[in-house]
């Protein structure tokens, strides 16, 4: 790489000598991004690419189409004022148009982003460059998507400055301000968080609303892309211009992550500014300053018990497994690495479930290792309320009749009552056909009875509905059809179907609209499953328990994007004894690394035996009339 200085600060280079460019040539592909064609400049002579001030290619008039895989337009001369510098991180700096040096069309990107990764070159912010190299379309991911390359010569010219925009909305089209300084006042709600810690990135939503997966707020096709397209538009993944894992320093915050600044989903951001850039299939915010200030979402208080009421709840326990039961046993399939991890798992998952103060737990991913005293549901339910020296503990475990363990999968539902409170009515049953045998897990279904009030029963019913992921081993009935339900929907479908069927048929003999049906049925409000059970009577309790401003409750959040998984559905019957019903919101705004092994994987000690991040998923609770 050649370094010339024209005037102000020489900058150094590794070598004066023109570096050797890599031979890719491809022609240039992919659909056109909808704005009016443009090509480059023709190139300048060559006493004139030299020259600050000569003849250059306009930054906005280099071509950025859309698509995958290299492309290139060969070399180009341009100059610039340099708005960032990510040397470090990144691997390079942006430059920009100078101030009155623009074309005046909105519609054109005016920055470019310059790879220097490997060279002693220093530029810093405010200085006007001129730029040799080649302009192309990287196949890495984690490169910035159009960007001069193999850079052969660059030319000091001086200081100067460039325009930075104030970002208080999205704009139509995130291209048009791609490698361009903006500054965004906010406020902007913080969507994404988990990975914060990792790889130093917040997703922000503009607007006064988190994003909400499409199948939670459309109908799944059309309205779905459509919803879906929206969240792309007005997001933005807020980056700290740094590649790696877990940095030491979170430099961009301006206080440490804490539990007094746990930085949940739904806090507010104020004063972000930095450089547009599209790298990892998302567009982002590389920051150049820290964030000024942030407004911390609480914590949210235990819900208060309806008075007189009974509770029932359900609650995902995130793989929890305990080994051979007797301490050792460690690693296991899935869950806890360690016996010390797996206690840190169980205080955190018991100090919620005491605030949440049930009377009937549906778990899911409990380990599927039976109901004796060394299984993991029996060292829950222990945990909870510890026995007294030869006795049994007030919370007792449902165990189907004639089964040591509910299907061949190595995680299970559960059921956990406490004998205080409630008692059984009957046997439990369990549903093991079609679906059931081996992708959705067997659900499990317990009358009960209150031991206060008139007593009458009810049933639970928990279920876990077969996933979203394993795409790649989907049948063609099961691939992603597009509509935004991902793949296994039918499996999901026809597991609803049939415990709709099967319900009907009033197992319990207690009467089948007295039925709640909890649990992960890994399917959003609008997909077909829970339209399938809406659909034949049972009334989604959560919906309409909020004030009517209230964002709509989730229980999980993927991607930056908030949905109900966990669902509350209730037969008709026992519909008109509900008391109230929600989603204590401690797991999936938080932070994974509050989570029982996220000292481990972070370097920081957040660990605390407390509700927050006990699980990924929220716990559902409803109370009802005894």
């Amino acid at each position: 790489m050649a370094v010339r200085h024209c005037s102000g600060r020489r900058l150094r280079a590794a070598s004066c000598r023109p570096a050797l460019a890599l031979a890719l040539f491809a022609a240039l592909y992919g659909c056109d991004d909808g704005r009016p064609a443009a090509t480059a400049s023709d190139p300048a002579p060559a006493a004139q690419q030299d020259v600050c001030g000569g003849a250059a290619t306009a930054i906005a008039s280099l071509p950025r189409r859309s698509g995958a895989g290299i492309a290139e337009f060969g070399r180009v001369t341009v100059e610039g004022v340099v708005s960032a510098v990510y040397l470090d991180g990144l691997g390079g700096f942006f430059l920009q148009s100078a101030d009155g040096e623009d074309d005046g069309d909105e519609r054109t990107p005016e920055g470019v982003f310059v790879e220097a990764r490997g060279t002693a070159l220093r530029p810093k912010s405010g200085e006007r460059l001129r730029v040799s190299g080649k302009w192309s379309r990287s196949d890495d991911r984690a490169a910035a998507t159009w960007a001069l390359r193999d850079v052969e010569r660059i030319e000091a010219c001086g200081s100067g400055s460039a325009p930075r925009l104030e970002l208080t909305r999205p704009p139509e089209d995130w291209s048009r301000l791609s490698g361009m300084y903006v500054h965004v006042p906010g406020p902007v709600v913080l969507s994404g968080n988990e990975s914060l810690l990792r790889f130093g990135e917040l997703t922000i939503a503009f607007g006064d609303q988190r994003l909400y997966a499409a199948t939670e707020v459309a109908r799944p096709g059309p309205q779905a892309r459509r919803a879906e397209n929206e969240n792309r538009q007005r997001s933005l993944v807020v980056d700290d211009g740094r590649d790696g894992e877990y940095p030491r320093s979170l430099w961009q915050l301006p206080v440490p992550v804490s539990a007094q600044a746990p930085y949940r989903v739904g806090s507010q951001l104020r004063g972000l500014e930095g450089v547009i850039d599209h790298r990892l299939g998302r567009w982002r915010l590389q920051l150049a300053r820290p964030i000024v200030a942030v407004e911390q979402a609480p914590r949210p208080a235990a819900p208060a018990r309806a008075e007189d009421g009974l509770r029932i709840a359900s609650f995902n326990v995130l793989n929890f497994f305990n080994g051979d039961g007797s301490g050792g046993g460690f690693p296991t399939d899935r869950g806890a690495a360690s016996r010390e991890l797996q206690q840190r798992q169980r205080n955190k998952l018991v100090a919620a479930m005491r605030q949440l103060d049930a009377d009937v737990l549906a778990l899911m991913e409990i380990e599927n290792d039976g109901y004796d005293s060394g299984s993991a549901i029996l060292e829950l339910a222990d945990a909870l309320a510890p026995p007294p020296r030869g006795k049994e503990s007030v919370w007792r475990a449902v165990q189907p009749a004639g089964l040591d363990r509910l299907g061949a999968d190595v995680i299970s539902v559960g059921l956990l009552y406490r004998a205080d409170r409630v008692e059984p009515v009957g046997a439990a049953y369990t549903l093991d056909s079609g679906p059931f045998d081996s992708d959705s897990r067997m659900p499990l279904a317990q009358a009960f009875r209150p031991l206060s009030g008139e007593g009458r029963p009810f049933l639970v019913v928990v279920n876990h509905f077969k996933s979203k992921g394993g795409c790649a081993d989907a049948n063609e009935a099961n691939v992603d059809k597009g509509d935004g339900q991902a793949c296994y929907n039918a499996v999901r479908r026809d597991s609803a179907e049939r415990l709709a069927q099967w319900l009907a048929s009033d197992p319990a003999g207690i009467g089948a609209g007295a039925a709640l049906i909890l649990g992960d049925l890994n399917a959003y409000r609008r997909e077909d499953p829970v339209r399938v059970l809406t659909g034949q009577g049972y009334r989604d309790v959560l919906a309409g328990q909020a004030p009517e401003d209230a964002p709509p409750p989730h229980s999980y959040v993927y991607q930056g994007q908030a949905g109900l998984l966990d669902h509350a559905l209730a037969g008709s019957d026992l519909a008109a004894r509900v008391l109230g019903a929600g989603v204590w919101a401690i797991n999936a705004d938080e932070l994974p690394e509050f989570a029982y092994d996220g000292d481990s994987r972070s370097g920081r000690r957040l660990y605390a035996a407390e509700p927050w991040r006990s699980s990924d998923h929220d716990p559902v609770w409803v109370d009802i009339q005894p």
